[in-house]
Protein backbone atom coordinates (compact mmCIF):
# COMPACT_ATOMS: atom_id res chain seq x y z
CA UNK A 1 0.00 0.00 0.00
CA UNK A 2 1.22 3.80 -0.39
CA UNK A 3 -0.62 7.14 0.44
CA UNK A 4 -1.16 9.87 -2.08
CA UNK A 5 -0.31 13.50 -0.46
CA UNK A 6 -0.18 16.95 -1.23
CA UNK A 7 2.58 18.43 1.00
CA UNK A 8 5.14 20.86 1.06
CA UNK A 9 8.44 20.41 2.06
CA UNK A 10 8.79 23.02 4.39
CA UNK A 11 12.50 23.66 4.59
CA UNK A 12 12.80 23.86 0.98
CA UNK A 13 9.81 26.80 0.80
CA UNK A 14 12.06 28.75 3.44
CA UNK A 15 15.49 28.22 1.36
CA UNK A 16 12.71 29.72 -1.85
CA UNK A 17 11.85 32.56 0.74
CA UNK A 18 15.38 33.45 1.79
CA UNK A 19 16.78 32.78 -1.99
CA UNK A 20 14.17 34.87 -3.10
CA UNK A 21 14.47 37.78 -0.35
CA UNK A 22 18.43 37.53 -0.76
CA UNK A 23 18.17 37.74 -4.41
CA UNK A 24 15.37 41.20 -4.31
CA UNK A 25 18.22 42.80 -1.86
CA UNK A 26 20.50 42.55 -3.97
CA UNK A 27 19.37 43.20 -7.57
CA UNK A 28 20.46 46.28 -8.92
CA UNK A 29 16.92 46.51 -10.36
CA UNK A 30 14.90 46.15 -6.93
CA UNK A 31 17.59 48.60 -5.44
CA UNK A 32 16.46 51.76 -2.68
CA UNK A 33 12.27 50.96 -4.50
CA UNK A 34 10.93 49.44 -1.35
CA UNK A 35 10.33 46.19 -2.29
CA UNK A 36 10.33 43.33 1.00
CA UNK A 37 9.14 40.38 1.56
CA UNK A 38 7.57 38.85 4.66
CA UNK A 39 6.88 35.55 5.29
CA UNK A 40 4.87 33.66 7.98
CA UNK A 41 4.22 29.97 7.95
CA UNK A 42 2.67 28.79 5.07
CA UNK A 43 2.26 32.79 4.09
CA UNK A 44 4.52 34.70 2.05
CA UNK A 45 3.71 38.83 1.43
CA UNK A 46 5.29 40.99 -0.81
CA UNK A 47 4.95 44.89 -0.38
CA UNK A 48 6.53 46.99 -3.23
CA UNK A 49 6.17 50.38 -4.21
CA UNK A 50 4.90 49.81 -7.90
CA UNK A 51 2.28 46.79 -9.03
CA UNK A 52 5.05 46.08 -11.80
CA UNK A 53 7.21 45.68 -8.95
CA UNK A 54 5.26 43.26 -6.90
CA UNK A 55 4.68 41.45 -9.71
CA UNK A 56 8.58 41.24 -10.50
CA UNK A 57 9.20 40.08 -6.58
CA UNK A 58 6.31 37.66 -7.39
CA UNK A 59 7.64 36.14 -10.08
CA UNK A 60 11.33 35.70 -8.25
CA UNK A 61 9.27 34.05 -6.01
CA UNK A 62 7.87 31.48 -8.13
CA UNK A 63 11.55 30.93 -10.15
CA UNK A 64 13.20 30.14 -6.28
CA UNK A 65 10.24 27.75 -5.31
CA UNK A 66 10.92 25.71 -8.75
CA UNK A 67 14.42 25.46 -8.22
CA UNK A 68 13.60 24.22 -4.66
CA UNK A 69 11.44 21.88 -6.64
CA UNK A 70 8.32 23.06 -4.53
CA UNK A 71 5.31 22.87 -7.05
CA UNK A 72 3.29 26.36 -8.17
CA UNK A 73 0.10 24.20 -8.02
CA UNK A 74 0.74 24.77 -3.92
CA UNK A 75 0.84 28.53 -4.18
CA UNK A 76 -1.89 30.91 -4.22
CA UNK A 77 -1.00 33.94 -5.19
CA UNK A 78 -3.44 36.88 -5.22
CA UNK A 79 -3.91 40.17 -6.88
CA UNK A 80 -1.46 43.13 -6.31
CA UNK A 81 -3.90 45.30 -4.52
CA UNK A 82 -3.35 49.08 -3.17
CA UNK A 83 -2.85 49.47 0.43
CA UNK A 84 -1.65 52.68 1.63
CA UNK A 85 1.06 53.61 -0.68
CA UNK A 86 2.09 50.11 -1.38
CA UNK A 87 1.23 47.17 -3.04
CA UNK A 88 0.78 43.62 -1.55
CA UNK A 89 0.61 40.36 -2.69
CA UNK A 90 -0.46 37.72 -0.43
CA UNK A 91 0.47 33.95 -1.22
CA UNK A 92 -1.29 31.72 0.98
CA UNK A 93 0.39 28.07 0.50
CA UNK A 94 -2.24 25.18 0.28
CA UNK A 95 -1.84 21.49 1.41
CA UNK A 96 -3.54 18.21 1.47
CA UNK A 97 -5.76 16.59 -1.18
CA UNK A 98 -9.58 18.19 0.02
CA UNK A 99 -12.24 15.33 0.29
CA UNK A 100 -14.06 15.84 -3.22
CA UNK A 101 -10.25 15.92 -4.56
CA UNK A 102 -9.41 12.89 -2.74
CA UNK A 103 -12.67 11.22 -4.52
CA UNK A 104 -11.91 12.23 -8.25
CA UNK A 105 -8.74 10.40 -7.57
CA UNK A 106 -10.28 7.53 -5.88
CA UNK A 107 -12.67 7.43 -9.24
CA UNK A 108 -10.26 7.59 -11.45
CA UNK A 109 -8.16 4.27 -10.29
CA UNK A 110 -11.55 2.61 -10.01
CA UNK A 111 -12.77 3.25 -13.49
CA UNK A 112 -9.10 3.42 -15.18
CA UNK A 113 -6.65 1.93 -12.35
CA UNK A 114 -6.07 -1.95 -12.00
CA UNK A 115 -9.11 -3.76 -10.51
CA UNK A 116 -7.09 -4.76 -7.49
CA UNK A 117 -6.44 -1.50 -6.16
CA UNK A 118 -8.74 -0.40 -3.30
CA UNK A 119 -8.75 3.46 -2.04
CA UNK A 120 -9.73 4.43 1.43
CA UNK A 121 -9.86 8.18 2.25
CA UNK A 122 -7.95 8.98 5.53
CA UNK A 123 -8.27 12.19 6.28
CA UNK A 124 -6.22 14.48 3.73
CA UNK A 125 -4.70 11.31 2.26
CA UNK A 126 -5.63 8.82 0.42
CA UNK A 127 -4.43 5.56 1.05
CA UNK A 128 -4.12 2.59 -1.90
CA UNK A 129 -3.97 -0.83 -1.15
CA UNK A 130 -3.44 -3.94 -3.74
CA UNK A 131 -1.50 -7.38 -3.09
CA UNK A 132 0.18 -6.86 -6.52
CA UNK A 133 3.39 -4.79 -6.06
CA UNK A 134 2.66 -4.39 -10.16
CA UNK A 135 -0.69 -2.75 -9.65
CA UNK A 136 0.50 -0.39 -6.89
CA UNK A 137 3.07 0.94 -9.73
CA UNK A 138 0.13 1.48 -12.67
CA UNK A 139 -1.39 2.93 -9.92
CA UNK A 140 1.38 5.40 -9.18
CA UNK A 141 1.76 6.05 -12.85
CA UNK A 142 -1.85 6.76 -13.18
CA UNK A 143 -2.25 9.62 -10.80
CA UNK A 144 1.61 10.43 -11.66
CA UNK A 145 -0.66 11.25 -15.08
CA UNK A 146 -3.48 13.11 -14.36
CA UNK A 147 -3.79 16.87 -14.51
CA UNK A 148 -4.74 17.58 -11.00
CA UNK A 149 -5.15 21.10 -9.44
CA UNK A 150 -3.08 19.96 -6.41
CA UNK A 151 0.51 19.01 -6.49
CA UNK A 152 0.47 15.13 -5.51
CA UNK A 153 3.36 13.13 -3.60
CA UNK A 154 3.21 9.01 -2.38
CA UNK A 155 4.66 8.69 1.00
CA UNK A 156 4.08 5.28 3.00
CA UNK A 157 4.61 2.54 0.92
CA UNK A 158 4.53 -0.88 2.53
Amino acid sequence: SFDVVSEINKMELDNAFNQADREIGTRFDFKNTGTKLTKSDLKITIEADTEERAKAALDVVKDKLVKRQVSLKHLEAKDPELSGKTYRIDCNFKEGISTENAKKIAKMLRDEGPKSVKTQIQGETLRVSSKSKDDLQDAIAKVKSGDWEFAVQFTNYR
